[in-house]
């Protein structure tokens, strides 16, 4: 295993990201196309923040991704994208190693990190599922 190796190589690469200005309807549609769990939440192309399926989840009584019809939308209407995310979310650089990445993630309740280039840009987004790929594909 080569726990060195630079995160980029195992993070998701085409990242569904949303502006912080963006609305919880597109949240959801960004989770819900791209069967993914965690979205960077941008001003411009900076990350501010992270919102999930269960912020979302949390918001609905967990109906919304259970194909629930009587999901009250009124909320959703309601509360904005930086009501909802978790702010300032702790980032990782694209060189930071998969082990450095896998200390961070198994220390904290985290389970994605987006990743930034130098310019604080994303690039990438690593998860827990991510590492657990990594892990079972180098077992020996």
């Amino acid at each position: 295993m080569k726990a060195m190796e630079p995160i980029s190589q195992i993070m998701t690469k085409n990242v569904a990201s949303v502006q912080q200005d963006s609305n919880l309807f597109e949240v959801i549609d960004l989770i819900k196309k791209n069967k993914v769990r965690h979205i960077p939440v941008l001003e411009g192309s900076v990350v501010v923040g992270i919102i999930s399926r269960t912020d979302v989840n949390r918001l609905t009584f967990g109906g919304l991704f259970e194909e629930q019809e009587e999901i009250d939308e009124s909320i959703l209407k309601m509360l904005t994208i930086p009501q909802v995310m978790t702010s300032n979310p702790k980032t990782v650089k694209g060189t930071d190693s998969i082990k450095e990445v896998a200390h961070i993630l198994s220390k904290s309740e985290y389970h994605a990190l987006p990743v930034e280039d130098e310019e604080h840009h994303v690039i990438g987004i690593v998860t827990t599922t991510d590492l657990l790929r990594y892990l079972l594909q180098n077992l020996n």
